[in-house]
């Protein structure tokens, strides 16, 4: 192999400058880049251990933690970004499907992967813990998907 592979980032637009948290997911910009090694199946993991939303009827806030795997096709998402648009979900009433399976089906939307998962693991709120899982289909052949390994509630951690 001769030399690394690079990376354009010409195109993105929040990377490496002061940016504001977006006024809702739907504002929010997901920004990516190319895979550097087109072809190859390998599994990339994001982790949201602080990902909050409100309720929708009550307003209150909601905590969840987030575990999102993904094998990309031609886009990486660049993580910045995502890490905004997940912020945006803070002022955001959603049920806990709800935000879980639409941060799915955006991600597949802007990245066109050849797989990903989300497993939302949801905090209690009148003692009952939720979790949401969400994939687009079986994982290629051949690639290392670890477990995601979040507890059941006992005080998450």
């Amino acid at each position: 192999m001769s030399g690394s592979p690079t990376t354009d980032v010409s195109g993105l637009t929040l990377l490496g400058r002061p940016s504001g948290l977006p006024a809702s997911p739907d504002h929010a910009l997901l920004e990516r880049v190319p895979n550097p090694h087109p072809g190859v199946n390998y599994c990339v993991r994001f982790t949201a251990p602080e990902f909050t939303s409100l309720c929708p009827l009550t307003g209150q806030p909601d905590f969840a933690h987030l575990v999102i795997d993904y094998v990309p096709a031609d886009w990486l998402v660049e993580s910045k970004s995502l890490k905004l648009y997940l912020s945006a979900f803070r002022n955001h009433g959603a049920f806990h499907e709800a935000c879980t399976v639409a941060i799915a089906r955006r991600l597949i939307v802007e990245l066109a992967p050849a797989w990903l998962r989300i497993g939302g693991y949801w905090y209690p709120r009148g003692g009952i813990p939720i979790d949401v899982f969400y994939q687009s289909g079986e994982p290629p052949a051949g690639v290392w998907i670890p477990a995601q390994e979040v507890q059941p509630y006992r005080g998450r951690g």
